[in-house]
């Protein structure tokens, strides 16, 4: 028998700035995408979420999986890499 993992949905919010950095907040992990909606229509009502509806995003998301599994590389401005 195979055991099925249930899914739950992520709800980020990422606000760009005019210099190309971003800002972002984890709002929360639902159980439901109509849950993750309603966090969604929730927070669109916010100081600062309302100036920046477009940034939402909800993604399906696992547990008990790790992720960046092969790493990470930063890249400046100047294209240098750390």
């Amino acid at each position: 028998m195979i055991e099925e993992k249930p899914e739950y949905f992520l709800v980020m919010h990422v606000h760009e700035f005019e210099s190309g950095e971003e800002d972002l907040k984890i709002i929360g992990l639902f159980r439901s995408p109509e849950r993750a909606e309603q966090a969604v229509a929730s927070a669109k009502l916010l100081s600062g979420f309302r100036d920046t509806p477009d940034g939402f995003e909800i993604v399906p998301y696992e547990l008990d999986r790790a992720g960046w599994l092969e790493g990470y590389e930063t890249v400046m401005e100047n294209d240098e890499q750390e």
